[in-house]
């Protein structure tokens, strides 16, 4: 991927972030265009707002704040090792999730 394709790419890469109403707003942003750096990272953010919403609705059935503390910690994580990796202008996967999410949503950006 050239540099002029990421460059065009980044606001909605890192939009796409900002919880589920900056990936729906990323997502609108790169339906003109349709930028595969964008995609590539609407579908990561995408995918982890939507584990988050999940995950949460069942990790707070739970009484344990060990177990809600590492919940918190280990998508926290995800988060900022995606959001970084758009900041940089890098396409990588989020470790353990990201290959799941690009297979669930390839038809986002295409």
């Amino acid at each position: 991927m050239d540099d002029t394709t990421i460059s065009e790419g980044k606001t909605p890469a890192i939009i796409a972030y900002l919880t589920i109403i900056g990936s729906v707003i990323a997502l609108i942003i790169n339906s003109d265009k349709k930028n595969p750096f964008a995609a590539f990272h609407i579908r990561q953010g995408l995918g982890l707002c939507l584990t988050y919403m999940i995950l949460g609705y069942f990790v707070s059935q739970f009484n344990s704040w060990l177990i809600s503390m590492s919940f918190w910690i280990g998508l926290g994580m995800l988060f900022i090792y995606g959001l970084v990796s758009a900041i940089n202008g890098n396409i990588r996967e989020v470790p353990i999730l990201g290959p799941f999410y690009q297979k669930i949503f390839a038809n986002i950006g295409s």
